[in-house]
């Protein structure tokens, strides 16, 4: 995602590392874990038959409407959705539009 969206992230100096709190320091220690970032267009259940049926070509049809929302998983957690967009040529990219609330109870 591009910086004008506000998602790329900003190198820290070393000046404003050493006068970060300590409460900032162990969060520092998170940014450079790697999570997986997922965009679902949609969802489609059929039987294996069903599966081993299609080729080149065929067409799934998904549980979603043109121009409904994309969701966005963090590690396999809903966390937002948004809109496909074309980033450039030949390379797409979603726009976050929507941050979903967790839901904490079950945790």
């Amino acid at each position: 995602m591009s910086g004008e969206q506000g998602f790329e992230p900003v190198p820290v100096t070393e000046a404003q590392q050493g006068a970060a709190s300590p409460g900032q320091r162990d969060l520092d220690a998170v940014y450079d874990i790697p999570v997986q970032v997922s965009a679902v267009l949609g969802r489609a259940t059929m039987q294996v038959s069903q599966l081993l049926k299609l080729g080149r070509g065929a067409v799934v049809e998904l549980d979603r409407k043109l121009g409904e929302a994309v969701d966005i998983y963090v590690n396999n957690r809903l966390v937002a959705r948004g809109e496909v967009v074309m980033v450039d040529d030949n390379r797409l990219g979603v726009t976050m539009t929507e941050i979903v609330k967790a839901d904490r109870g079950g945790q």
